[in-house]
């Protein structure tokens, strides 16, 4: 019965220690996630704004320098640059990104996959360790899984540029980025946006009004120039702001896995202390039957 104190007592040590680690972890992580959700809140306005423009000059020009980007081309070759973390112990947080991934490379883009026309492009380890041995027909890309770290909107515009350049000499016809859109610590979207090709049919994305009438503006210079530098704004800001959302995502998840972790450690101390006091009680009931016993004996 000593023997089974002891490793009552070593495992309740392993859990106490256990918990300390995923309380300091989950602190870590609120630390960081307040300031990655200060820098997704302070984009998000900026970006709305973009997008609000673009919907009110989009749907009155037809501007024949916009093909290159909103051109629809039959799909033969898809580019998909999916965003994960690098760490673990988030939850389901990586699992729910690739899943969404898997759905629009299994569904949509089968075709194009067996027919070796997709390429996967890597944000973070952990999409790059799961598709590693996927897809064997895919090209894969690492050469961006850092930038998930430390998000840099010089870096994500460097490779906006590269994806825009890509989709205008025809090299994709469609660019897709998987993601998670940070709602809250608990709450993420996890979803496939459709990057390339820019869809000018924007009438959703106005902001709403009770007014039916829309403005009339004089423009400086015209609207199709004002589009032509504004459009590849908003795409570079948009794969910024896709990093700074599932940087937000990650630590939320991971704050929240924490948080559970270390309840249910509360929870397994309790029952392993119950468990010692038991063992402990029977070890005295024992002890104490052996002396009355032998007690008896002697008397006898």
């Amino acid at each position: 019965m000593g023997v089974n104190l002891k490793e009552v007592r070593d495992r309740m040590a392993s859990v106490q220690n256990t918990q300390q680690i995923t309380k300091a972890m989950k602190m870590v992580s609120a630390a960081k996630l307040r300031k990655a959700q200060d820098a997704i809140t302070e984009l998000r306005p900026y970006v709305n704004k973009l997008e609000e423009i673009l919907a009110n000059l989009a749907g009155n020009v037809d501007a024949e320098g916009l093909q290159e980007l909103t051109e629809k081309r039959e799909v033969k070759n898809v580019l998909m640059l999916i965003i994960t973390s690098s760490k673990g112990l988030c939850g389901a947080f990586n699992s729910n990104v690739i899943k969404a991934a898997r759905e629009k490379l299994d569904g949509e883009y089968a075709d194009v996959v067996e027919n070796g026309g997709m390429k996967l492009v890597f944000i973070g380890k952990k999409g790059r360790e799961y598709f590693k041995n996927k897809y064997p027909r895919a090209a894969k890309v690492d050469d961006y899984v850092g930038l998930i770290e430390k998000p840099d909107f010089e870096a994500a515009a460097a490779l906006s540029n590269i994806m825009m350049k890509r989709f205008r000499e025809g090299k994709y016809d469609r660019i897709d980025i998987a993601y998670s859109e940070f709602r809250n610590a608990a709450v993420q979207n996890f979803q496939v946006y459709p990057y390339l090709p820019v869809n000018t049919d924007l009438s959703d994305a106005a902001p709403s009004s009770d007014a039916e009438v829309q403005a009339d503006y004089i423009f400086e210079p015209d609207q199709e120039q004002l589009l032509l530098q504004l459009i590849p704004s908003i795409l570079r800001t948009q794969v910024f702001r896709f990093l700074l959302d599932t940087s937000a995502s990650e630590h939320g998840a991971r704050m929240t896995a924490m948080d559970k972790a270390t309840d249910n450690a509360s929870d397994l101390l309790k029952e392993l202390k119950i468990n010692y006091n038991k063992a402990r009680q029977e070890a005295i009931t024992r002890e104490l039957s052996e002396i009355v016993g032998g007690a008896a004996a002697l008397e006898g």
